[in-house]
């Protein structure tokens, strides 16, 4: 951005700002916006409840079943008998959350501060309670140093046997190689994966084929243009008039 001297605002596309941040030269003199979405949101809700019921009902399973030509049934779970635990309360989690209530499922949520519509366990020191009782963890979390990694061998290992884990925030968040340990090992159920450390995911990545790993191409929640470009119009005006911004993110924080 050093490159640009007369550059005052920088708007994403989309809901994540990590890529910006990753910046070096990136400094609070900087405007950086973001787009808050309800489209966004709501597809985003749709992705994580299609994974959600295909976990519960068995149908990656019986994907690979078909290419095979089997015929095997597999106790299935109902939507009384998990919890859903949602990392990250922003727009998108706040969203998942209300819709999956509605549909009737117990739901708790981990975020740095209290909300008033969901049962929150807030900060480093309500983690482990949050994880022991979550039996299907959603990371929606934005991507920063605090962040980065934080779906590791350690977080895992406070989950319950048999957890199941959705990832569409950003691949930065997971450490692939403990996944795929604590899946191979029973601990985890398996895990449904929109996002990856490395896009397109390698050929010779072992994702590709794992029976209990369902992976997509980055696709939970794709921005739309006929929403995204009326908010970055709107802002270009307010800031051509010296008003301030809407959905400024903080350089600081890193969302």
């Amino acid at each position: 951005l050093k490159q640009y001297p007369n550059l005052k605002c920088v708007a994403s596309m989309g809901a994540g700002v990590d890529f910006i941040m990753a910046d070096p030269d990136i400094s609070e003199k900087y405007i950086i916006t973001r787009v808050v979405d309800p489209m966004l949101a709501n597809d985003m809700s749709e992705f994580v409840i299609a994974c959600i019921f295909s976990h519960l009902k068995n149908l990656h399973f019986y994907s690979q079943q078909e290419c095979h030509k089997n015929w095997e049934r597999k106790e299935y779970l109902r939507k009384k008998e998990v919890t859903i635990g949602i990392m990250g309360l922003g727009e998108l989690g706040s969203t998942l959350a209300n819709d999956l209530n509605h549909l009737g499922f117990k739901v708790q949520g981990w975020a740095n501060s209290n909300k008033e519509t969901i049962h929150t366990f807030v900060g480093k020191d309500e983690l482990t309670n949050f994880l022991s009782s979550t039996s299907i963890l959603v990371c929606l979390l934005p991507l920063t140093e605090e962040t980065r990694n934080i779906l590791n061998r350690e977080l895992f290992s406070k989950l319950p046997k048999n957890a199941y884990v959705i990832n569409v925030a950003r691949g930065g968040h997971l450490v692939e190689t403990d996944l795929l340990d604590m899946v191979n090992n029973g601990h985890l159920s398996g895990a449904s994966l929109d996002v990856f450390s490395k896009e397109p995911l390698p050929q010779d990545h072992p994702f590709w084929g794992h029976p209990k790993i369902q992976i997509t191409p980055h696709i939970a929640s794709i921005s739309s243009p006929s929403s995204v470009v009326p908010q970055i119009l709107e802002n270009y005006h307010r800031l051509t008039k010296g008003k301030q911004l809407k959905n400024e993110v903080s350089v600081s924080k890193g969302y």
